[in-house]
């Protein structure tokens, strides 16, 4: 299939698309004419970037990720990336959480709640 149909199997952009395989997340296969040709698969491995995309993984994370379907598919590796990506979006979280504090601080200082506006 081409790019604008993988396009439209999946619901990606083609500008998603090409940003995909500059990341080395997909690799279609090229025609004689170097137009790109996507297999079946595509459709699952773009919607499965997608997917990790949306939960806060960044491309280069996923690049070292492979599509599995069980956890003994799973290499230490892998599990890694995994953790490493949970421990950053914690950090990330807990910093956000301390700066919802200092601004309730500053309401509470003010004489106002959260969601209140003066």
């Amino acid at each position: 299939m081409r790019i604008g149909e993988l396009a439209e199997a999946t619901g990606a952009t083609v500008r998603a698309i090409r940003y995909y395989e500059e990341q080395g997340l997909l690799r279609p296969e090229r025609t004689a004419s170097g137009q790109r040709v996507y297999t079946p698969d595509a459709v699952d491995q773009v919607r499965w970037i997608r997917t990790l995309l949306g939960n806060g993984f960044p491309s280069r994370a996923i690049a070292k990720l492979r599509r599995c379907t069980s956890a003994e598919e799973v290499t230490p590796e892998q599990r890694a990336v995994v953790y490493e990506e949970y421990a950053r979006i914690e950090a990330e979280y807990r910093a956000a959480a301390a700066t919802k504090e200092r601004f309730e601080s500053v309401l509470a200082f003010i004489g106002e709640g959260p969601g209140r506006p003066g």
